[in-house]
């Protein structure tokens, strides 16, 4: 029994490889039974399957705000920095009262230069000063003392010419009396000559004071402005000197103005204009509102770049050398706008695919300002038209679809 069963399999097995090679001609199936081929195809008229239309998301052009901005970038600087240097120089720092950062007011005292120097030129010019006070007194007293002698040569020559005509006096006395007398009035000539030397040499004194004094009074180095103090350069110990400019003790950022001087290509400097507003991002310290205050009037001729000036409404929270980069807001306006994702371009210009009735429609169209999100239509779209959000090549015109309309984040079939 085991035999035959071994036997059957083998012919069969034969007569499968000789099927498959088509040596084996097939032998229909019993009445009743359907082969392979046969119960695969469906009984009666076979009906055309219809494929879906293929489903994209559509918006609608409507009237919004769009902006046209220009990107900036640059590095925080002060409005004006004010240099801080004695006015007194050649003597020595014996304290300081302010550190970078501190924030100070207009007068205060930010360091002080020794005192003991001034002092004694002081001292030595109260001695000048009395010393040209008695040369005016002596000056005057010979004043007095000529215009006495003056006074009695000219007398004596006056009662001497009418006793020279009557022979009392000789000639030779009255040439002497004569001599007498212009010699007394050179002298006193020369003491008012003396008074005025005097009196010059007083006021050179004086003068000298009032610088002594004054130079005292500038030991006491003061805020020449308020604001932040943003370097210091002073040390106990030091000589005072204002020679150099980079030698200044102290930089003062004034009132703590802090701006951006920030570079813009040569192709949108013309675009912007002073008292446009301005978004400024600081690396680390966040955003920041600002309003453009100067364009330069020149372009770099290696960079080809320009330069602005972005003053900053609250810098308190900023530092001077951050780097930060801005937009400048050029132009806003309330327009037709569709998202920049559905505007194609091709070799006859800007163009958007609508849906009509369900069916793709190309249409030309002119464009305007256009952001990452938005961009404006002139002409060819009316508020309400529906575009494809996301326009493709896969689309052409005519083509079926089922538009998804996308309104405030959400999907809705139309």
């Amino acid at each position: 029994m085991k035999k035959l069963l071994i036997g059957a399999a083998l012919v069969a097995a034969v007569a499968a490889g000789l099927y498959t090679k088509g040596l084996l001609p097939l032998v229909p199936p019993p009445a009743g039974f359907a082969g392979p081929q046969q119960a695969k195809q469906p009984s009666g008229k076979v009906s055309a399957r219809l494929e879906p239309a293929p489903a994209v998301t559509v918006a609608r052009a409507t009237k919004a705000p769009i902006e046209d901005s220009v990107l900036v970038t640059g590095t925080l600087v002060p409005r004006l920095e004010v240099l801080v240097a004695p006015e007194v120089e050649g003597l020595r720092l014996i304290s300081l009262h302010a550190e970078e950062g501190d924030r100070v007011v207009k007068g205060q005292i930010l360091a002080r230069l020794e005192q003991e120097t001034m002092r004694a030129l002081i001292a030595q010019s109260e001695a000048s000063l009395a010393k040209a006070a008695a040369s005016i007194m002596q000056a005057r007293s010979n004043i007095s003392a000529a215009d006495a002698r003056r006074v009695e040569t000219a007398n004596a020559l006056d009662r001497a010419r009418p006793l020279s005509k009557s022979g009392v006096v000789s000639e030779s006395t009255l040439d002497q009396r004569e001599a007498a007398a212009r010699t007394a009035a050179a002298q006193l000539r020369v003491a008012q000559d003396g008074l005025k030397l005097a009196e010059a040499e007083h006021a050179q004194v004086e003068a000298q004071r009032r610088d002594l004094d004054w130079k005292l009074s500038r030991t006491d180095v003061r805020a020449p402005v308020g604001g932040i103090i943003s370097r210091r350069n002073a040390r106990i110990g030091g000589v005072a000197t204002g020679s150099a400019m980079g030698q200044a003790m102290f930089n003062i950022i004034a009132d703590g103005e802090i701006e951006l001087e920030a570079e813009v290509p040569e192709v949108d400097l013309a675009r912007i204009r002073a008292d446009q507003p301005a978004t400024i991002a600081v690396a680390g310290s966040g955003e920041a509102r600002g309003t453009v205050r100067l364009v330069m009037p020149e372009v770099d001729r290696a960079t080809r770049q320009g330069r602005v000036r972005i003053s900053l409404a609250d810098a308190t929270a900023y530092r001077i050398g951050s780097f930060a980069r801005g937009n400048v807001l050029v132009r806003r306006s309330e327009a037709l706008v569709v998202p920049s994702s559905a505007v194609l371009f091709g070799a006859d210009g800007a163009y958007v695919q609508l849906v009509v009735d369900n069916r793709v429609v190309s249409r030309k169209v002119v464009v305007g300002l256009s952001t990452a999100e938005r961009t404006e239509i002139r002409s060819g779209l009316e508020a309400g038209d529906a575009v494809v959000a996301k326009a493709g090549t896969f689309l052409r015109a005519g083509d079926l679809v089922s538009p998804v309309e996308h309104r405030n984040g959400s999907a809705k079939v139309n």
